[in-house]
């Protein structure tokens, strides 16, 4: 299992790192997805510890929709040590359900989340920002937000990088 997770995280690096910023990326949830969007919802999918099962849980009991992202991943570039920072992931309900965001769980506490909390309409836009501090960190980082919503394939999972310098 663990090596799933390693080739998937491999994977994900290899695709996140290779291109440019990606933009119009998407998590319909549908046959015919990009292989960037597939491994983020598998590597979503392996990564949910047990802990996360109530929001899964609480997430998928409304009615499900489907959801588009502007991007999932950011690149911050170099940041000085100590440096706030944060991004602001567009998303866009592309179901015919009302959008509900039950909760942004980042990956520690470097990381903290602000994100619509009404339910986003069938068509409309929401957002999620992740505010960054670097202060105990040097050189690259990675870092990621799991995203609990009412879609068939949740968590999704945002991700961004920076590279701290002194």
């Amino acid at each position: 299992m663990k090596s799933i997770k390693i080739l998937a995280v491999a994977a994900l690096c290899t695709i996140a790192f290779s291109c440019n910023k990606k933009e119009g990326s998407t998590l319909d949830h549908v046959p015919g997805v990009d292989s960037a969007t597939t491994v983020v919802e598998a590597l979503s999918q392996e990564s949910a510890n047990p802990d996360d099962a109530a929001l899964v849980k609480e997430a998928q009991s409304k009615p499900l929709t489907t959801i588009a992202f502007g991007e999932i991943d950011h690149n911050f570039g170099d940041i000085k040590k100590g440096e706030k920072v944060e991004h602001v992931y567009e998303v866009t309900n592309t179901g015919t359900n009302p959008l509900i965001i039950s909760n942004v769980k980042p990956g520690c506490g470097c990381t903290v989340p602000d994100y619509t909390k009404e339910p986003i309409l069938p068509g409309k836009k929401g957002k999620i920002t992740l505010h960054f501090d670097s202060t105990n960190f040097d050189g690259a980082v990675n870092k990621a937000a799991d995203v609990f919503v009412n879609v068939e394939k949740a968590p999704v999972r945002l991700t961004f990088s920076a590279n701290i310098l002194p």
